[in-house]
């Protein structure tokens, strides 16, 4: 899928962001429930993520230069980061809010306009928050992922919402809705610190997912077959890791010294092939070394690494 394509979807996301917040804000405005405040201010968070979404899609879609000979796909980590913290502010907002209603508890009003707009955003929330997950994860795209999971948790914690509030309408008990707007805050809190935890790894370099990675092994291992020479090549030093929708992995390739530099360059190739086979879209990279040389055996503080999760 194209960048252009995927702010496109951004800007989907926006749009129901914009309608959203105006649905909920006018329940609140009929009803004067805590819960339902708590609710608009998250979609308020939700157009703030989209529109930094779309931009970090848009600078992400810049070719490489000599200053970013990695590309610019690295920004969707902090984009995802930056909307985690948004979704913290508003987790913390609902909190104060629906701690301060403990003390000043009142009836509502219009429940049943308040609740049939929540419904209605609520439906709008998940019909788009379907397609950004479907199509971000299609796209390996992180920033799109995120904002659908956090239009995910604006739907489930909607419901809770609804629930509570027709709880509130047929018992008449006040303190249901405070007790509602502050679990919600408690959710939103949850959900920014896991978006930025997410956003810290890959900003961090973490490695691909271990399945994976065990494929990317399977696929070199599968492609080492002895040569002529009669020595096996061997690998070690395998990293992966993932900017944006980009996936990136290189290896150290061991070869027997006396094959033709051709002929190590065209195992090499012909490894990076299964590896794209195997894992999809990836930049891979290898760096070749004689076998027989001790201190090639050696040279990466991975190689340890390696062996001991080899040991049982």
């Amino acid at each position: 899928m194209s960048n252009s394509s995927l702010r496109k979807l951004a800007l989907l996301s926006m749009g129901a962001a914009v309608l959203t917040a105006g649905l909920k804000t006018a329940a609140w405005q009929l009803t004067g429930s805590v819960g339902l405040l708590s609710d608009a201010a998250e979609s308020l968070v939700n157009f703030a993520a989209a529109t930094v979404a779309w931009i970090a899609l848009w600078y992400a879609s810049h070719p490489i230069d000599s200053d970013h000979p990695y590309g610019h796909e690295k920004i969707e980590f902090f984009s995802s980061g930056l909307e985690g913290g948004l979704i913290l502010v508003a987790g913390l907002g609902a909190i104060g809010a629906a701690s301060n209603r403990f003390f000043y508890l009142r009836d509502l009003a219009k429940l049943d306009w308040g609740l049939g707009l929540s419904i209605v955003a609520s439906l709008i929330n998940l019909a788009v928050a379907r397609i950004l997950l479907v199509r971000g994860k299609m796209a390996g795209s992180v920033v799109l992922e995120a904002d659908a999971h956090h239009l995910l948790t604006d739907v489930v914690t909607s419901f809770g919402i609804l629930v509570g509030l027709g709880l509130q309408w047929f018992t008449g008990i006040k303190w249901v809705d405070p007790l509602l707007a502050l679990l919600v805050g408690i959710l939103i809190l949850v959900t920014g610190i896991r978006l930025i935890y997410r956003s810290f790894q890959g900003l961090m370099d973490q490695s691909l997912p271990a399945s994976e990675v065990q494929s990317i092994r399977e696929a070199i291992q599968q492609g080492l077959r002895p040569g002529r020479e009669g020595a096996t090549p061997e690998f070690h030093a395998l990293r992966t890791r993932q900017a944006g929708s980009r996936r990136f992995v290189d290896f150290h390739l061991l070869v027997p010294g006396q094959m033709r530099v051709e002929e190590a360059h065209d195992l090499g190739e012909m490894l990076v092939s299964k590896i794209i086979a195997k894992l999809g879209p990836a930049e891979v990279s290898f760096h070749l070394e004689p076998i027989e040389r001790p201190d090639c055996w050696n040279d990466s503080e991975l190689i340890e690494i390696e062996k001991n999760k080899k040991q049982p």
